[in-house]
């Protein structure tokens, strides 16, 4: 019997060890860490505020399971081939509007700078996720071979940034300008050039003469990437309150993503947005005020509405092509609607 009784207790401590060593067995990392390739359309100086601080954030808080290699503008592909070479897993996600990527969707018209579809920061995000614009990318991306459309966010507004002043309609005629393939495309109503280019070439085609201005931001990106060096004219008036820009990936690479990480990976692309939201619009008043480079210029009130009638003509043939652009401009004439009855300060005038 006594035999039996210390057989007994040593199996149960035996036991009780093996269970202890259980519940305390070290977490354990994967050996091979997922390795993506990311390119924003952002030049480097740029990409230290709209992209970089959320990738090194999430590569540091993802704790070797999986680093997201960035790259900047056409560093591995121009930014014109962004989407194919996501599509094919060149690239394994890319940040950039859809209309500079090429995105072969109805809705790429509307990415970027849309003429006067947004006023504020703001009504990006409200438009995405309380308009319904989110379900309308899921829609179009989920139509496209291994391309998911991630997460849409505001950047900052359009302005032009000039060798020669801009004080009237008239002084825009024949100016070529670097800007945005839909932004060109209603800037050439105005007579403007519009010019597209490599990124990392556009300051020094402003001092050889190949260009006369820049429609592609507003004054911080301006003074961030060394464009008030060379265009020291700002015009106050501008086309379009806010950038769209989104995240996407590669749809294969996504799917290998374990559910713990893609939260992690939209987290980190929600606070991108929130980053961009409070350095655009600090940026963009405290520049105004205190920028030494930039001579503001303004197009009178009275003028101006010219360019907005002429956007709702832009609207409207944008609408009669049916389907999901004109489910896209009825969403944002309805928002449009919404904010001037709120009056002040959604909408002032």
């Amino acid at each position: 019997m006594q035999n039996r009784r210390q057989f007994l207790t040593k199996a149960g401590l035996a036991t009780a060890a093996a269970g202890s060593a259980t519940l305390a067995a070290p977490y354990v990392k994967a050996q091979s860490p997922i390795r993506w390739r990311m390119q924003t359309y952002a030049g480097p100086a740029l990409a230290e505020h709209v992209v970089k601080p959320a990738i090194d954030a999430f590569n540091k808080a993802a704790n070797g399971e999986m680093e997201i290699e960035l790259y900047f503008a056409d560093q591995l592909v121009p930014t014109g081939e962004l989407f194919r070479a996501m599509q094919n897993g060149t690239i394994d996600a890319v940040q950039s509007d859809d209309d500079s990527m090429a995105a072969p969707v109805d809705v790429s018209v509307f990415g970027g700078y849309f003429p006067f579809a947004t006023r504020y920061s703001l009504d990006v995000q409200a438009l995405f996720y309380k308009y319904g614009l989110a379900e309308i990318w899921q829609e179009a991306y989920g139509e496209v071979e291994n391309v998911t459309w991630l997460s849409a966010g505001s950047w900052d507004p359009c302005h032009f940034n000039t060798k020669e002043p801009i004080r009237s309609l008239e002084d825009l005629k024949g100016k070529r300008v670097f800007t945005f393939p839909t932004a060109g495309r209603f800037l050439s109503r105005f007579g403007v050039v519009p010019v597209t280019l490599p990124w990392e070439d556009v300051e020094v085609a402003v001092q050889t003469g190949e260009l006369d201005g820049i429609a592609w931001s507003g004054i911080t990106e301006d003074y961030t990437v060394g464009w008030a060096d060379v265009t020291p004219y700002f015009l106050t008036n501008n086309i379009c309150g806010a950038w769209i820009g989104h995240f996407f990936a590669n749809t294969e690479r996504w799917n290998e993503v374990p559910e713990h990480l893609k939260t992690l990976l939209r987290l980190a692309m929600d606070s991108s947005h929130y980053y961009r939201l409070h350095w655009y619009w600090a940026g963009e008043a405290d520049l105004r005020v205190n920028g030494a480079k930039m001579e503001l210029t303004t197009i009178p009130d009275e003028e101006w509405e010219q360019v907005e009638a002429e956007a709702e003509k832009f609207w409207d043939e944008i609408a009669a092509e049916g389907g999901r652009r004109q489910r896209v401009v009825e969403i944002l004439r309805q928002y449009r609607e919404v904010m001037r009855k709120a009056g002040p300060p959604y909408r002032y005038g």
